[in-house]
């Protein structure tokens, strides 16, 4: 008997309580389906654990490509990549909880790739949307390299986060969906 999965599980509405003073992390790891799938499996907004709502798309390409669609922006000539846009409650998580856990998830040594994934869209970059986060980014980032990629050299690009486009709707929440769509190989707890 196959189980399905139900979507709404991973939706939460932000308001829900208006009192919630919410705050904004972007990552891209490789394919944005995989980072998405994994962050809510472990911080599933039903569950309350800090995670209010997500949503995949592109960031970080170039100000003449704007409103890029899926095929634009894996065919690289927009330099986007395909990412993770988080609206988190910082009074459940803190935002360097939800870095460490985009290190683990990923392999941040590779430039441009994530296993067969290759190409400026699967790069590893954190999108930061404060000096704040920069800062904790910048953090974390220095702690993981010492404690788990000795020998190897973190390669994720930290930028300060620009226009963010929602990817088509059939990329949202896409891995609930189709549970046996393609995902990255990477995508996975490593510590």
């Amino acid at each position: 008997m196959s189980h399905t999965i139900d979507p709404s599980h991973y939706r939460a509405s932000l308001s829900v309580d208006a009192s919630v003073r919410s705050e904004t992390a972007t990552f891209a790891g490789g394919c944005f389906w995989g980072v998405e799938h994994i962050f809510l499996k472990e911080y599933p907004p039903a569950q309350n654990k800090g995670i209010l709502k997500t949503s995949v798309g592109y960031t970080g390409g170039k100000e003449s490509a704007q409103n890029p669609t899926y095929r634009e922006v894996c065919n690289g000539t927009t330099n986007h990549a395909e990412a993770l846009k988080i609206d988190f409650d910082p009074s459940i998580i803190q935002y360097g909880e939800l870095v460490e856990f985009f290190y683990r998830t990923h392999d941040p040594t590779t430039v441009n790739r994530q296993g067969g994934d290759m190409g400026t869209q699967y790069r590893s970059a954190i999108f930061t949307h404060s000096p704040e986060q920069r800062t904790i980014a910048e953090e974390i980032t220095r702690k993981v390299q010492e404690e788990h990629f000795k020998g190897q050299t973190i390669m994720t690009q930290i930028e300060e986060a620009g226009p963010w486009y929602d990817a088509e709707e059939y990329h949202q929440l896409y891995l609930f969906k189709e549970p046996n769509g393609y995902q990255c190989p990477t995508h996975r707890k490593n510590w």
